[in-house]
């Protein structure tokens, strides 16, 4: 098999790379190859590592890491579970066995079902880190790629064009950043607070962590892809069984989450830290369909930051029930 060039990243030998690449991967064997690609296609004049968390994986995901191991044991490093981690109850993966292991100035975030489209997505974003250092968090938009019958939007563009983000937006948002459009400062996560240790998801919290610390910038550019209804991701295993009940505990502990962020900030955010937390209570109406509720006039203000299709389902469900789940039916196969 040929070796792929990578990026400017050949020949460094044991140079400290300055950016740390850091990929969770759990039953990803049709996925991680494309994710692995992205990372070394990268074009940059600053050498990398790829920090990769393979949680004791039943498919084939360990076997395609550690072909790319042999391949570029200078650059990929991984770690092999023998007992899933997050079954366990370590639920932010990456602050227990990822963050403490990078080398880099930066760190640059890829799930394993996601991965990069634009080969200098890396140095585009680092050239501006660097220029910029009170910047905390340098993002981007990416395209969504559907994996099941998932109606979805295409895109996560948070805004319209390029533009500094404010730490204010970066807390109170309504809409979300990809996971894999996120490159921060490695020294952010070196002491990691209780409300990122104890919140079941990890990008929410550590967004709160560079919001406290600076202000973030965006890239109105699709430099990666977010994949939606892969088996097995947290959003899938979060319908099964109580959704509503799961919904309502998820709603709970992320309430818990910006309250202990307000505290660990001396209430510098408050106001913005209460309304993320509102908001998100907001959206666990719409997910479990409390439609009095997230109709009701004092809501009117989440209600209009919903996008264009999700209002008209939930217009469409409401007015024509019956309707709306004979078509639901037929598009997704379930009732």
């Amino acid at each position: 098999m040929e070796e792929k060039s990578i990026g400017k990243n050949e020949d460094r030998g044991n140079e400290r790379p300055l950016v740390s690449i850091c990929c969770l991967a759990f039953n990803h064997e049709p996925y991680i190859r494309e994710a692995l690609e992205g990372f070394l296609m990268q074009k940059t004049d600053f050498p990398i590592e790829v920090l990769i968390h393979d949680d004791a994986s039943t498919d084939g995901t360990a076997s395609v890491i550690r072909e790319y191991e042999e391949r570029f044991p200078d650059i990929i490093k991984p770690i092999y579970q023998t007992e899933n981690q997050y079954s366990k109850g370590i639920k932010n993966i990456s602050g227990i066995f990822n963050f403490p292991r990078a080398k880099g100035k930066y760190i640059a975030m890829c799930e394993g079902d996601d991965y990069w489209t634009d080969p200098y997505k890396l140095q585009k974003q680092i050239d501006f880190l660097e220029q910029n250092p009170g910047c905390t968090l340098c993002f981007h938009s990416a395209k969504i790629v559907t994996v099941d019958r998932t109606v979805t939007d295409g895109r996560m563009r948070p805004y319209s064009s390029d533009r500094k983000v404010s730490p204010e937006e970066i807390i109170d948002k309504p809409s979300g950043y990809a996971m894999c459009s996120m490159v921060f400062p490695a020294r952010i996560m070196q002491n990691l607070p209780d409300y990122y240790l104890n919140c079941p998801i990890g990008d929410i919290p550590m967004q709160l962590m560079m919001a406290a610390e600076g202000w973030g910038y965006y890239f109105d550019q699709d430099m990666g892809a977010y994949r939606v209804g892969v088996s097995g991701s947290w959003t899938n295993a979060m319908k099964e069984g109580d959704y509503k009940g799961k919904q309502e505990r998820y709603c709970h502990q992320m309430r818990q989450m910006y309250e202990e962020f307000d505290r660990e900030t001396g209430g510098r955010f408050h106001q913005v830290a209460m309304h993320a937390a509102d908001r998100l209570e907001y959206l666990t109406k719409v997910n479990t369909k409390q439609y009095r509720e997230v109709l009701a006039p004092e809501n009117r203000a989440f209600y209009r930051e919903l996008n264009f299709r999700t209002r008209f389902f939930i217009r469409f469900e409401v007015m024509a029930p019956g309707l709306y789940r004979l078509l639901q039916k037929a598009v997704t196969g379930k009732n």
